[in-house]
């Protein structure tokens, strides 16, 4: 073979892998956009028990077409409080049942259709009118850059079957060790175990690698794997590493299980995979091979998670054992337990991490309108201060919201998606101005009482008291409405407005005949008072604000659905 051959086979190889990678990104990208409100279903039900979990975990690895991000995903859910470890443990099994589907894909002539594909999905792509038929284009352009890989680096390697040293490193990997070594290497470096298995069906194709060697080297692949959700998990709380090693443990563990029955498996493999007879040499070994580790690939997997199923509780003990919790850190209220990372390349999970977040800072704010009546009416300036520290930790969170909101905008958002995006940043912007109006407006104005020896009336306190509860009630349906996603709540806090402005309304009489009295300050004691309940007004405006945007997301959500129905 000379230099002119050998640099056509390292381009077609290189760049044949390089179109694979490329396309099954565009695929993995766009699957997670059109599925990515699936997976939140998906969550919800993958702690309803083992099997279920089982099942969701293939479902969701077999939608994003890796179990690396899948696991990687699980690193971020368990890392922002979504997901213990433990429930995992039954999703990660299933991720690796969801990865061979792409094996089974690949195993069938596709190189054929690989061109229609991605002029097909091109153009739908660039023609299509919405952004959710944009992404079904892309999926069909992935997928035909994927298989037109697949074509170059088989045309590449063809000549290889007439190459002595190549086909002598080729019986090298008869051995299962060293073909298990170099499948888990080279795996782990391009970080998709895809990609192997995609080379091993152009080798397997061209008679370059037989049935027993690709086995071992797909075992391997299986282990490389890990290698991502390992790198996920640095730096993450010890709940989000273990999940990362037991996915580690559980493909060691297998493949250690089927390294010494690799003639076994290849026996059964020929023996459930179907045979062309009528065809001999090469084309038989295309039509045969590559179906025979297709199949091989998801049994080993299926067998896996059929053995190991059953042992969760006791490989959650051994990984705990193995990685003990260390001392809990005391993180301050500000620090955001929810917007891990590796939640963004799914926005839909990410927009879910932010509302739980968002929940937190509600509670924040909630404190602070609790405290704030009791506080301004009789504290002193010492718990005046104290009112205003509260509001620190709100201003911090909010910033980190924000900041995790905009990273998510950075995405290719669906309509549903931006519309998600766009009513979080307005309620976070809501919920830091409520806390801004307590520490800020409600303190000013308890600062002027006191500096005036205004002296609050019983009376006053009783129907301002009732007002406060009024708003702090408002307040946690608003938040409820979030958590529940419930429109029908949300529109509660919208109907509070009579109530209150008929408490409103007594107050104002109250006035009226309270400037009647004759007090040395009621002129003080009367503007005291009514900024104080037009500072409380302006609080329940914002909360019924926030209420009017869940009403809107709500809307625009579900006609966007119905759109897409």
């Amino acid at each position: 073979m000379n230099d002119l051959n050998q640099i056509a086979l390292l381009t077609g190889l290189l760049g044949g892998l390089a179109l694979f990678l490329f396309g099954l990104d565009i695929l993995t990208e766009a699957l997670k956009l059109v599925s990515g409100d699936h997976l939140k279903t998906l969550l919800a039900r993958m702690t309803r028990n083992r099997f279920v979990s089982l099942a969701a975990g293939a479902s969701v690895t077999a939608l994003l077409q890796s179990s690396s991000v899948t696991t990687v995903l699980l690193v971020g859910f368990i890392s922002a409080g979504m997901m213990t470890m433990v429930q995992s443990i039954p999703i990660i099994i299933g991720a690796n049942i969801g990865s061979t589907v792409t094996a089974q894909i690949l195993a069938f002539n596709v190189t054929a259709v690989a061109l229609p594909l991605v002029s097909l999905g091109f153009f739908v792509y660039l023609a299509a009118p919405r952004d959710d038929y944009r992404q079904y284009g892309r999926i069909l352009l992935g997928m035909g850059l994927v298989f037109l890989g697949m074509k170059i680096m088989s045309d590449a390697m063809a000549p290889l079957r007439d190459f002595p040293p190549f086909l002598d490193l080729m019986k090298s990997l008869d051995r299962p060790l060293p073909a298990a070594l170099v499948g888990a290497g080279f795996t782990a470096i391009v970080q998709s175990s895809a990609a192997t298995t995609g080379i091993l069906l152009v080798m397997a194709a061209q008679g370059l690698i037989g049935l027993e060697a690709a086995i071992a080297l797909a075992l391997g692949a299986n282990i490389g794997t890990c290698a991502t959700a390992l790198l996920a998990a640095i730096g993450k709380p010890r709940e989000a590493v273990r999940a990362a090693v037991v996915h580690t443990l559980f493909n060691v563990v297998g493949v250690i299980i089927w390294i010494g029955l690799i003639a076994q498996l290849a026996a059964f493999a020929r023996w459930i995979s179907p045979e062309y007879p009528s065809l001999s040499g090469l084309d038989r070994i295309k039509a045969e091979t590559p179906r025979q580790i297709a199949n091989v690939h998801t049994f080993f997997n299926v067998a896996n998670a059929a053995i190991f199923i059953g042992f969760t509780g006791q490989i959650a003990r051994f990984v705990e054992w193995l990685i003990p919790l260390r001392p809990a850190k005391i993180e301050p209220r500000y620090a955001p337990l929810h917007l891990d990372p590796n939640l963004l390349d799914v926005p839909p999970v990410a927009l879910d991490a932010v509302r739980l977040e968002l929940l937190r800072l509600g509670n924040l704010v909630r404190e602070m309108l609790e405290a704030a009546i009791p506080t301004v009416l009789s504290g002193s300036p010492l718990h005046l201060g104290e009112l205003r520290v509260m509001d620190r930790p709100v201003d911090l969170l909010h910033r980190e919201i924000i900041s995790y909101l905009r990273q998510i905008s950075l995405a290719d958002l669906t309509q549903i998606q931006s519309t998600r995006l766009m009513a979080y940043i307005r309620i976070a912007n809501d919920l830091e101005h409520i806390g801004d109006q307590v520490a800020i407006g409600l303190v000013t104005s308890a600062r002027k009482r006191i500096d005036e020896n205004v002296v609050i009336s019983p009376a006053t306190e009783a129907v301002i008291s009732r007002l406060h509860a009024v708003i702090v009630e408002a307040m946690i349906g608003s938040m409820e409405a979030l958590e529940k996603e419930d429109g029908e709540r949300a529109a509660k806090v919208r109907a509070m407005k009579k109530t209150e402005a008929e408490l409103i309304e007594k107050i104002s009489f109250h006035q009226v005949d309270r400037l009647r009295a004759p007090e040395p300050q009621r002129l003080s004691t009367y503007a005291r008072e009514i900024e104080l309940v037009e500072e409380l007004d302006d609080v329940f405006k914002t909360i019924r604000r926030i209420a009017r945007t869940q009403l809107g997301m709500f809307r625009r959500s579900s006609e966007a659905k119905d759109d897409r129905q």
